[in-house]
């Protein structure tokens, strides 16, 4: 054995500095960042491709009721997804043009889509309001205002089996209200009929043939 050189007066030992391992490809840090990258980069392109899925339609702004011509102000945009595109038909997408006068043929809630199928060419006919009782077998339960119907009118010979005649057809709802549950009871139905003006003839047997129960009421839609 060598001898050891001689120690230096006010000498140090000084370890050896130890190399740090590369952790490398092994080290669980570095998969677990990979896979929330990733994670990242497949929500945000899914977010992408969900927004370019959205379709702008048209919504009612406020309370719209049956008989209403449309304005800029009665609608707003409403952007959807659509799953269906048959679903997507039957809606008014902001892209296409509207007519310059459209009407409502049944009544829409605030927020409630505009379905293409609730939609009217303006007329010019004049009409009035007419409230009748009906019996309320006599109504069909699903009517509400908005609705379409034929009114029919029974004879007033009841001694024999009379024959029923359509007095008002196509007439549109402009109100039917709903019996509440403290009048389940009720036995008859108010209706309001949005009638022609000029047909005093058919406004007036209606009104006579309710007045005894002879008014009959088919819905149309």
């Amino acid at each position: 054995m060598s001898p050891q050189p001689p120690r230096q007066p006010g000498a140090v030992d000084v370890p050896a500095a130890a190399r740090a391992a590369s952790s490398g490809w092994r080290d669980p840090r570095l998969w677990v960042g990979v896979v929330l990258v990733t994670g990242s980069v497949v929500a945000g392109a899914r977010l992408l491709s969900g927004a370019d899925d959205m379709t702008a339609v048209w919504s009612a702004s406020t309370d719209l009721v049956a008989g209403q011509t449309l304005t800029a102000d009665d609608l707003t945009a409403t952007r959807l997804r659509f799953d269906d595109g048959a679903d997507e038909q039957r809606y008014l997408a902001v892209e296409d043009e509207l007519p310059a006068a459209l009407t409502l043929d049944r009544p829409l809630a605030a927020g409630e889509l505009v379905p293409a199928g609730a939609l009217g060419e303006e007329t010019d006919d004049d009409t009035v309001a007419v409230s009748i009782a009906v019996a309320a077998e006599h109504v069909p339960t699903d009517l509400a205002r908005g609705s379409t119907v034929d009114v029919w009118v029974i004879g007033e010979d009841r001694r024999q089996r009379a024959a029923a005649e359509l007095v008002l057809a196509d007439v549109l709802i402009l109100d039917a209200p709903v019996v509440s549950d403290g009048f389940a009871a009720a036995t008859s139905r108010q209706l309001v009929l949005a009638v022609p003006q000029d047909d005093e003839e058919s406004l007036g047997m209606v009104l006579a043939a309710s007045g005894d129960n002879r008014v009959r009421v088919v819905g149309r839609g």
